[in-house]
């Protein structure tokens, strides 16, 4: 790995199947490992203390973390990167502080957070509005990031995470495919087989001095399985400021173009760069068009929300604001926002600043993250949930699961030093069976995705190989 990749990695964390068997069958067997008893009030999750059974049979996610967050105010980035003048940059280890408890593979699965917009897409009959529910997912993919500027924990190589979630109708599965370049493979699926969601993440790394820009590389791709859809993006490039000094912040620009394969519409978003006086900062505008004409225009921010309006609204409200018109503040109506949104119950009360236009229509609003969010390294409530260890998930796991990484698990339970110690023993770990495979001539073989080709892009691309839920996990490697 060059130095380049090494100070991405310690800065940022932002690492640079159909599957076999039958849906409700496998299910099913999770569920009576997990001692998944819909009529038993609670059981108790390991680390994590009580977890309740809700009436409906819906298992209750934690809302908060076993420990607080450790202070970063005693720590300065600057006082570690000074150490890299005229020095290999990949001789330089971050301190914990810096990181979250979360792996980076976690940090992925936040991309499910708002996924009844997947499942708007699959209702509508409109393929207009597919795609605008497509376009509002995309945007509520990078949405987490927000705030968020402790770096998860890189994966190390064949570390992996599994996600169910029978409330919100998904089972997610990553692996870390490659170590140098870091390359983070995923796959979901919709349980009631309605659509699959797959991608690979491996960024490329620009230094500009005073902040590190990470260009996405990889494709994302969205099947729509009743309509007989797929839809392609890349993310789009994510810049974190004043890693230097001072207080550290992240925007997300570039233009990301969504493109249905089956129609030949298209979605073209430009994530706004912040500009000079900040007027621009997370603004995302753009518009969906078919083979003719635009159809309508996007427009928000990242960070709050997303509206769409038709064509010949938006150029008319463009050019009052630019002839110095007045244009008022307007608030769109609760009775707007519920109507857009009965299929999210819980969204948010949250002071919009995204210039609202007369007429248009609410795709997406960002969830309210807990009240005691900034003590959890901002985390979302969802977010909150995915290292979470409940009684008999071992039994199930792969050995390979992050929620086993022992440097994890002593973070989030406020063992800052024993989290440490932890942390470098299994990077040794990685490093000295890396030298055993480079000794005996070995090739490090991935377990469950394998690389191809995109069907829809052509590209390179990690595809899903199958299998991970059939749990046959006796050849999995000890990483831990």
């Amino acid at each position: 790995m060059n130095s380049e990749e090494e100070f991405y990695d310690a800065v940022t964390g932002f690492d640079s199947d159909n599957s076999s068997g039958d849906f409700s069958e496998a299910n099913h067997k999770v569920a009576e490992m997990l001692d998944l008893d819909p009529h038993q009030s609670n059981r108790t999750g390991k680390h994590n203390g009580e977890t309740e059974i809700q009436e409906n049979g819906i298992k209750r996610h934690r809302t908060s973390l076993p420990a607080p967050m450790f202070s970063r105010s005693d720590f300065s980035v600057w006082s570690i990167l000074k150490k890299c003048i005229g020095l290999e940059l990949s001789k330089i280890t971050m301190p914990i502080v810096f990181n979250e408890p979360l792996s980076f593979l976690q940090r992925i699965t936040e991309y499910m957070e708002h996924i009844y917009l997947i499942n708007k897409a699959c209702s509508h009959a409109d393929p207009l509005e597919r795609m605008q529910a497509v376009a509002a997912f995309a945007v509520s993919a990078v949405a987490s990031q927000w705030e968020r500027t402790g770096k998860p924990f890189n994966p190390l190589l064949g570390e992996t995470y599994e996600l169910t979630r029978e409330d919100l109708g998904f089972r997610f599965i990553s692996e870390q495919v490659s170590h140098h370049p870091p390359i983070s493979a995923f796959y979901s699926e919709g349980l009631n087989k309605d659509f699959i969601f797959h991608g690979s993440i491996y960024p490329k790394l620009k230094f500009w001095g005073k902040s590190i820009e990470a260009e996405p590389r990889g494709t994302i791709t969205l099947e729509l399985l009743k309509h007989n859809e797929a839809y392609t993006w890349t993310n789009p490039t994510c810049c974190v400021h004043n890693v230097i000094i001072g207080k550290l912040w992240l925007e997300q620009y570039g233009t990301v173009e969504i493109v249905n394969h089956s129609t030949g519409d298209k979605c073209v978003l430009n994530f706004k760069p912040c500009g000079l006086f900040g007027k621009e900062l997370h603004r995302v505008e753009g518009y969906i068009q078919d083979k003719k004409k635009k159809l309508c225009v996007i427009y928000g921010k990242w960070t709050e929300c997303l509206w769409c309006t038709d064509p010949t609204t938006y150029e008319t409200y463009k050019k009052n604001e630019k002839r110095g018109g007045e244009q008022k503040k307007l608030k769109p109506s609760e009775d707007v926002i519920k109507s857009e949104n009965d299929e999210a119950d819980d969204m948010p009360e949250v002071q919009d600043t995204v210039q609202f236009i007369p007429g248009s229509k609410l795709l997406w609003r960002i969830n309210c993250r807990p009240p005691n969010s900034s003590q959890m390294y901002n985390f979302t409530s969802f977010a909150v949930s995915l290292n979470e260890l409940e009684k008999g998930m071992e039994a199930i796991l792969a050995p390979t699961d992050c929620r086993l990484r022992p440097d994890i698990r002593n973070m989030e339970n406020g063992n800052m030093d024993v989290a440490s110690k932890e942390k470098e023993r299994l990077e040794e770990k990685q490093r000295a069976a890396r030298k055993e495979r480079a000794k005996d001539e070995v090739e490090w073989h991935t377990r469950w995705f394998h690389q191809g080709t995109n069907p829809y892009t052509g590209t390179s691309d990690w595809l899903y190989s199958g299998g991970y839920f059939d749990r046959n996990f006796s050849d999995c490697p000890d990483i831990y």
